[in-house]
């Protein structure tokens, strides 16, 4: 009763694993909860934990995220927290059934649904949300999951999906659930290196795998290729070549913020992303979680940090959504948010800006 009756966050941190104690050694018991004591423990962790500072949550997230005894109620708005928060409760929970992950995919940020796809024996019923929702961050932690519960017929859209998301070819060439038929559905679509990877792998027929490609590069080259069959992509090769086409232009000093919006206008948003990134001295994985996110502040700040004008960002971000599946999102009201990234401080400051939070991103 001090304890409960004291503000100071130490006496509650104490009061609330007092009461895991006890509640951890009356399952040890095996002896049920009277459902009275039940709602009553209901009421106390809802109460403490609502009203608990950032760091007293974390260490109770950890703690609560392999007991099955927790109160459901307090689990979901635990998923709900900040990533940080969240995190253990989303990939450990038993509580966690199957609509409560599928809501959270609805209701919580990117980075939330991000940790349910990684989550450990993923059931079937999530794995078809997470596909039909389509968002390419998730479905790449998806294919990633070595353990869900991922149907032939969803491993299929997967692959499927990897013509437009080349971030999916790599977990998918890895996956112990990928078929051979799809192995050489995925073949016409990766590098070199993944390709010698399904050959080895599903030992592939070489000739036959070969004739594909090159049928795929000539209809790709006639404009006339069958909706089936996608052109070929040496991805690895090409991200290498035009790494170095930006490292060639900047030591000439003929990489300019303009050149920015000219390769957006070529559709070529990794070029974009490269080249921002050498222009901000930023790391290309910065650049790729602003535009990946639901801030488009997060852009408009490396676009001031390298001189990009206000007037011109509007036409920067609305390439960006386009070329990135609509991100990043927020809206109109994202654009009013960016906006203010442009104010009246230099480049250096946003960029240093920019640097703090992509990071919390």
């Amino acid at each position: 009763m001090k304890l409960a009756r004291s503000r100071e966050p130490g006496d509650r941190e104490r009061l609330l694993t007092g009461i895991i104690d006890l509640c951890e050694a009356g399952q040890a018991s095996g002896e049920p909860t009277h459902p009275d004591i039940q709602a009553l423990l209901n009421s106390i962790f809802m109460t403490l934990v609502v009203e608990a500072e950032r760091d007293i949550r974390h260490r109770l997230a950890e703690r609560l995220a392999d007991a099955d005894w927790a109160p459901s109620a307090l689990i979901n708005i635990m998923a709900l927290d900040e990533i940080e928060i969240a995190r253990p409760i989303i990939a450990r929970s038993p509580v966690l059934q199957d609509h409560d992950l599928i809501r959270l995919l609805v209701q919580a940020t990117l980075e939330h649904q991000i940790e349910i796809a990684r989550r450990p024996r993923l059931p079937g019923a999530v794995v078809e949300a997470i596909i039909e929702r389509d968002e390419p961050a998730v479905l790449t932690a998806l294919a990633s999951n070595e353990t869900a519960e991922i149907s032939p017929a969803a491993m299929g859209q997967l692959v499927e999906r990897s013509r437009d998301v080349v971030a999916l070819r790599s977990p998918l060439a890895r996956h112990p659930k990928l078929s051979t038929d799809l192995a050489e559905q995925l073949y016409l679509l990766v590098g070199r290196a993944l390709r010698d990877t399904l050959m080895s792998r599903f030992n592939l027929d070489s000739g036959k795998m070969q004739t594909a490609v090159d049928d795929a590069l000539r209809a790709a080259h006639r404009g006339d290729s069958d909706e089936d069959i996608a052109p070929v992509e040496q991805d690895e090769d090409r991200e290498e070549m035009e790494r170095s086409l930006i490292e060639k232009l900047d030591s000439a000093g003929q990489l300019r913020p303009g050149y920015l919006l000219r390769v957006l206008r070529e559709s070529r948003l990794q070029l974009f992303v490269m080249a921002l990134a050498r222009l901000g001295k930023f790391e290309s994985a910065q650049v790729r979680r602003a535009i990946d996110s639901s801030r488009p502040e997060l852009l408009a700040l490396a676009c001031s940090a390298v001189g990009i004008d206000r007037s011109v960002f509007p036409t920067i971000l609305e390439h960006v959504r386009q070329l990135n599946g609509g991100r990043p999102g927020g809206g109109e009201e994202g654009v009013r948010r960016a906006a203010s990234a442009f104010g009246p401080f230099t480049p250096d400051i946003a960029g240093m800006a920019f640097r703090q939070a992509v990071g919390q991103v």
